[in-house]
């Protein structure tokens, strides 16, 4: 059976894609086994969705009023379960302190 040419680039019956053999598939959670990675996909996808009305807006009053911005308010209630409050001066120091080396690090 005589083998079918692909056509060339930019000829009729080519979309201008790339060519789909060249690159082997690479799944999403990458070269090995997935092992927990769809559960931590999940639970990610449940943490970081949007929380209802009322408390969005506690939260970034809350997170105004300590000088902290929403995602750093939220992401503090989500990874350690602690509600900042005034009295907690160190942590969100460091907070801040985080803030600034990471935006140091953007510049360069």
């Amino acid at each position: 059976m005589a083998r079918r040419r692909k056509p060339a680039p930019g000829a009729p019956g080519h979309n201008g894609g790339p060519p789909l053999e060249d690159r082997p598939h690479i799944p999403e959670w990458g070269r090995g086994s997935p092992g927990n990675y769809f559960a931590w996909k999940a639970a990610h996808r449940r943490a970081w969705r949007s929380a209802g009305h009322d408390t969005v807006l506690r939260r970034a009053e809350k997170a105004e009023a300590l000088g902290l911005t929403d995602d750093e308010y939220t992401l503090e209630i989500l990874e350690r379960g602690v509600y900042l409050q005034a009295e907690d001066v160190e942590r969100i120091a460091a907070i801040k302190a985080g803030r600034r080396a990471r935006r140091g690090r953007r510049h360069l």
